[in-house]
């Protein structure tokens, strides 16, 4: 199984326990991102992709789409940190993925259980820059 089908169905399971949407517009931008622990993720994926799997660590996955073009994907720069209540920063290391016509950009990120952070992502592309904020509390499973 892809990339691909694995977060689409872990979109799925999220979308089941959430009413929002995890998707923000700017302009010509559809953004959606997601961040879910990183054992949801098959081990052969997980070694396909370079990703480290633990009960401990999430992925952040970003990607970008052009609302006015067919939501094809947008190769962008993808950059960001993510901050603890406590106010602990932690900068995101996110990898580009292309599979097909799809491209994703993930980071992974250390967590302990219960704990809530603030993420801030920065998308660029040329000169234009967009910045989406948005809140995730993490669980040990």
């Amino acid at each position: 199984m892809t990339l691909l089908k694995h977060i689409v169905f872990i979109l799925i399971l999220f979308s089941f326990n959430s009413n929002a949407e995890q998707k923000l517009t700017k302009g010509n931008w559809d953004i959606h991102y997601i961040a879910f622990p990183s054992s949801f993720i098959q081990p052969e994926i997980a070694k396909q992709y370079q990703l480290q799997r633990s009960k401990y660590l999430s992925i952040i996955n970003i990607s970008v789409l052009d609302n006015s073009n067919d939501d094809k994907a947008q190769n962008v720069y993808v950059s960001g940190k993510a901050e603890t209540l406590l106010g602990q920063s932690s900068e995101l290391d996110f990898v580009k993925v292309t599979e097909g016509e799809a491209t994703y950009y993930l980071a992974q990120l250390n967590y302990h259980d219960r704990e809530v952070y603030k993420f801030t992502i920065d998308i660029q592309q040329g000169e234009r820059t967009e910045t989406i904020n948005f809140t995730q509390m993490f669980y040990v499973d």
